[in-house]
């Protein structure tokens, strides 16, 4: 297995776009928060959803917060580069102004969705040179056995951890279709790791 050590990032060059998918319970979004907060240059991608905001969520910050109707309204508009439902029961999306105009400003982004949404964002890739230039998709990938025991660990209700194992099961079997994969075993591991393929990218950019 390569070295995924902590070594010198290199600042100022070619913006990427990393998203990260992966089952709940992977640390996308751990992932997500340590790289905006450890790595210069880098931000959050605000996605967008039709859930209840939770307990110290602030919408603009955490999501943008949309009701089922103004959700309804971006998507007649084509507002969104990818949108989907998300466990059957909500829907996320990401607007394109999101990511456009930072990524051609020069700021590199990251971001979590899930499958659905990231094979979204390969076909709007294909579209569109801004995104096929920048755009890289990255799987989280943990053994069914410490998935199911990081969800128990949550405090998650069997019922609940039932339908995202349910959902990890078929998000698994899309990991190969992944440019990079990540293996996960622990935070810091992961977080290393990520922060290679975001080395890589300034040595090897990314082509589509």
């Amino acid at each position: 297995m390569p070295d995924i050590g902590h070594s010198s990032l290199v600042i100022g060059h070619s913006p990427v776009l990393l998203v990260l998918a992966g089952p709940a319970g992977s640390g996308k979004t751990t992932l997500c928060e340590r790289m905006v907060a450890e790595v210069p240059g880098f931000s959050r991608v605000i996605t967008t959803t039709t859930r209840e905001p939770r307990p110290g969520e602030v919408n603009g910050v955490h999501y943008h917060f949309f009701t089922p109707a103004e959700f309804d309204a971006k998507i007649a508009a084509g507002a969104f580069l990818e949108w989907a439902w998300v466990h059957r029961k909500n829907r996320y999306g990401t607007l394109a102004s999101s990511v456009l105009e930072p990524l051609a400003a020069g700021h590199s982004l990251i971001m979590n969705v899930d499958v659905q949404g990231v094979d979204n964002f390969r076909r709007a890739a294909a579209a569109n040179p801004i995104l096929a230039r920048h755009f890289i998709d990255i799987f989280i990938d943990v053994p069914i056995p410490e998935l199911r025991a990081r969800l128990g660990g949550r405090g998650e209700s069997e019922e609940e951890i039932a339908r995202r194992m349910q959902t990890a099961e078929l998000e698994l079997r899309a990991r190969d279709q992944f440019r990079r994969i990540i293996v996960s075993q622990d935070r810091e591991h992961d977080f290393a790791a990520l922060r290679k393929i975001y080395e890589e990218t300034q040595t090897r950019p990314p082509t589509h």
